[in-house]
């Protein structure tokens, strides 16, 4: 019982507190986030509305029990909770494409304390395909541009759209088990990637999705028509075919896609680097030192692309 008064902090709480303090200090809202993942994230995001009246602290849904979760941060800002010195700060997941089909949904795009990130996660962002040299270069501190990601993500985004709204459509109206997320990320996955034949893995998977497009037309023909009008929905809510990649399951594409994609690339440009080292040391000792000193220099993929933030 005792913890459960003391997790029943809402924005009162928050508001009185602000009041107790000096007219002068700035006001303070908390931010609750779903994980640690989330802290850094949008702590980013949230700093640049921060001024001299207002400032936020980002933290998890409990201090008394280490909840976490999406289910756990609503809880916090729903009914008489809500208040103007606390926000709630989640995954858009897929209620911002339901668009009040379901309850949850329409807390997430209805509630003006919960704030969201429209794309499906924040790992979303994160594999934002204009930002992923950088990442390269971050990474191997090799600024050679070997790929095009965003060729790459705007041609598979092209390819994986038709299919993506059929999975949007049968999520709203109740017939999920007929073709998960799960479903559809495994449709989607681009198998084994190789630099030089980024064009051919493309292929496999268009001819994947078309299979599976060809399946569920014939399963539902009575759809078309919403399926049609769903279309042209989403794309008004900023779903296009060239940027489906960012409304797909962020953490699918973190692991399955992104990182072997840049484990492919990095090592290549990580080869690139030692081999000029090789070619240009006077002598062993220099080229020892040298090789030591890169490898030393070179960082982790999955760290520095949790830091890359394009809110």
């Amino acid at each position: 019982m005792g913890n459960r008064l003391k997790d029943n902090i809402n924005s009162r709480y928050f508001e009185a507190a602000n009041k107790m303090t000096s007219k002068k200090a700035r006001r303070r809202i908390v931010a609750y986030v779903e994980s640690y993942d989330d802290v850094y994230f949008w702590r980013m995001a949230l700093r640049k509305f921060e001024n001299d009246e207002r400032y936020f602290e980002v933290m998890l849904p409990s201090k008394v029990n280490l909840s976490k979760g999406k289910k756990s941060v609503l809880l916090n800002v729903l009914g008489p909770k809500a208040g103007p010195d606390m926000i709630a700060c989640v995954d858009a997941d897929y209620d911002y494409l339901m668009q009040g089909k379901t309850p949850q949904s329409k807390d997430v795009i209805n509630n003006p304390f919960v704030f969201h990130t429209f794309v499906y996660a924040i790992e979303n962002y994160q594999c934002y395909a204009p930002s992923l040299h950088e990442v390269c270069v971050s990474i191997t501190l090799n600024d050679r541009p070997i790929f095009d990601f965003e060729a790459f993500f705007e041609r598979l985004s092209q390819i994986i759209f038709p299919l993506f709204v059929w999975n949007i459509l049968l999520y709203r109206k109740n017939k999920y088990h007929d073709f998960t997320m799960t479903d559809f990320n495994k449709v989607v996955e681009i198998g084994r990637f190789s630099v030089g034949q980024a064009e051919e893995c493309l292929k496999a998977l268009n001819r994947k999705v078309q299979k599976k497009i060809e399946a569920l037309t014939r399963e539902y023909a009575s759809y078309i028509d919403e399926y049609t009008a769903l279309t042209d929905e989403i794309q008004q809510l900023g779903v296009t075919p060239e940027t489906t990649y960012l409304y797909m399951q962020g953490h699918h594409l973190f692991e399955d896609i992104v990182v072997p994609m840049l484990k492919k690339v990095c090592e290549k440009l990580q080869r690139q680097r030692e081999s000029e080292i090789y070619r240009n040391a006077v002598h062993n000792t220099q080229k020892y030192n040298e090789l030591s000193c890169y490898r030393h220099s070179t960082q982790d993929i999955t760290t520095m692309l949790k830091k890359n933030n394009r809110v």
